[in-house]
């Protein structure tokens, strides 16, 4: 296992991510909320990766891509004109449902700067072998160098008590409408 030094952030690479998060949030409530039946996933996936956040860390086993977190930077703001055409053809007439997640997300994002993770997967072949530990490490590391605090939103509750043992706390319950409950998480700036 192992990550990618000089990663190509266009075609393939964003490509992989994207197929990768898309197997890893199969069972995603909020993706099953905003794309029933998963058509439309991997382009979702691959247009945040390529247009929308700042850093992707990947995780390899034998050659393939088994993991991938996506980060943002303090400050980071994303490049919304460019994602937008990647976006409507990923969602289509539930592009609305998006639009809702984010204004709902946005209520709760906390203001003082901080890390945001905004995904982290497994390759549902390759959960239980440590990838999601290691991808959140190394992204943590990365926050830490920095003395900075970190939030993320995750979207099943099961994945609570992962996050927890890095040291995030859940401080929000989000209520998607007509949709599940999303839980904000905020991890203290380490010093």
């Amino acid at each position: 296992m192992g990550r990618d030094e000089d990663m190509d952030m266009d075609g393939d690479m964003t490509e992989a991510i994207g197929a990768v998060l898309a197997r890893a949030f199969h069972d995603d409530p909020v993706m099953e909320w905003m794309l029933p039946g998963g058509t439309g996933v991997p382009l979702l996936f691959t247009t945040m990766a390529r247009h929308v956040h700042q850093i992707a860390d990947v995780r390899r086993e034998d050659g393939e891509l088994t993991g991938a977190a996506l980060w943002d930077a303090p400050g980071h703001v994303p490049d919304d004109e460019s994602a937008i055409p990647g976006f409507v053809e990923a969602m289509g007439e539930r592009v609305s449902y998006g639009v809702a997640l984010e204004e709902a997300f946005a209520r709760y994002r906390p203001a003082e700067p901080h890390w945001y993770l905004a995904q982290i997967g497994t390759d549902p072949a390759a959960q239980g072998r440590g990838v999601g530990s290691a991808l959140m490490r190394e992204g943590l590391a990365r926050c830490d160098a920095d003395r900075l605090p970190v939030y993320l939103e995750s979207s099943k509750e099961s994945n609570v008590p992962f996050y927890e043992r890095f040291g995030f706390a859940v401080t929000s319950e989000i209520k998607l409408p007509d949709g599940p409950v999303v839980w904000g998480m905020w991890r203290d700036a380490v010093l």
